[in-house]
């Protein structure tokens, strides 16, 4: 049961108050101004219904980012990144969920990107870039005037430049599980990712080579067979030729968590080894592949996968050897 009205104020709609100021409407959440204080009571209802007609109008970015999840676009997006649009949600919809789709302004989307980034100035630019997504693909159904995530500024990105010698991953490896041993060949020899590595199962392992879908860009690829490949997946025939390739003690597919441990340790000890710290990601391997692959831009980009040649320029991190001047005196 609601709260009682003040004696005089039964006329007023549910919701509505009155202050000095004028006429208030709290629908919950929010308080919108109706009328002045000086309003007659038809004039505060005329108000009253034009909001609520308003609002019955109101689109929010909730709904919108609902439609989209539910389109053919989203359906199309590689697994990995629908997962990404999945944890965004989180947050965005947090602080957009319910505001009118239409209103937001690049100011707002602006804020939301200082106060994320200082938590994680990463994030916050891949959040930016699935609200850009969401925008542009409403923009074109006429259901925003714009996207507000334009000319929004993202966080600059330091490019990783880590590099992994041949020592230090002699080291590593070395000092690795037979699975991560693997792991880490399969990685460095197909440039593959390491989602990919541990989604591997024994139906990929084919007569030419193995068949590889990047997670992320959803490129198929078959890698072709060398001696060092088939060395490396015969590691694994010792757990069995079905499910995964990749394994633990148990014979159960590992977690990224778990086999990241495993990778730790086996850097850990390397570091010992070497007598100074390894700082290196299970990550650089894929770099390490296409840094050490030899041949133009072109063919770094066949054997990586990547749909564009400069993506495959952030992971061609090897320095190269440049002409120096050879002038006689």
């Amino acid at each position: 049961m609601g709260r009682k009205r003040a004696p005089g104020n039964e006329w007023m709609p549910k919701g509505v108050f009155f202050r000095p100021s004028g006429y208030y409407w709290k629908p919950g959440g929010t308080t919108e101004k109706l009328a002045p204080a000086s309003a007659t009571k038809t004039e505060v209802w005329v108000a009253y219904d034009k909001v609520v007609e308003g609002r019955k109008n109101r689109v929010t970015f909730n709904q919108l980012w609902k439609k989209f999840l539910a389109s053919s676009d989203y359906a199309d997006l590689a697994p990995r990144t629908q997962k990404d649009y999945l944890a965004h949600e989180k947050y965005i919809l947090a602080v957009f969920g319910e505001a009118e789709a239409k209103a937001i302004k690049p100011e707002h989307i602006r804020r939301y990107m200082d106060g994320r980034g200082k938590r994680s100035r990463v994030q916050a630019n891949h959040e930016h870039s699935s609200m850009s997504r969401v925008f542009r693909w409403c923009y074109q159904r006429g259901y925003v005037p714009g996207n507000p995530c334009i000319g929004v500024d993202k966080f600059p990105k330091p490019q990783r430049d880590r590099y992994i010698t041949d020592n230090e991953y002699k080291a590593i490896y070395d000092c690795a599980s037979p699975a991560v041993r693997a792991a880490m060949e399969i990685a460095y020899l197909c440039a593959a990712r390491v989602s990919d590595v541990l989604k591997m199962d024994w139906r990929q392992i084919m007569e030419k080579g193995i068949f590889i879908q990047q997670g992320k860009t959803g490129v198929k690829q078959i890698k072709a067979w060398t001696e060092r490949l088939h060395l490396a997946v015969e590691i694994c025939r010792a757990w069995g030729t079905d499910g995964p390739v990749i394994r633990t003690m148990y014979g159960e597919r590992y977690s990224y968590k778990g086999f990241n441990d495993a990778w730790r340790k086996a850097r850990s000890a390397a570091s010992d080894k070497l007598g100074y710290p390894l700082d290196c990601t299970f990550h650089d391997l894929k770099a390490k592949g296409i840094s050490d692959y030899e041949g133009t831009g072109r063919d770094k980009q066949q054997f990586s996968g990547h749909k564009t040649e400069s993506q495959v320029l952030v992971y061609d991190r090897k320095v190269k050897v440049s002409p120096t001047l050879n002038k006689k005196m």
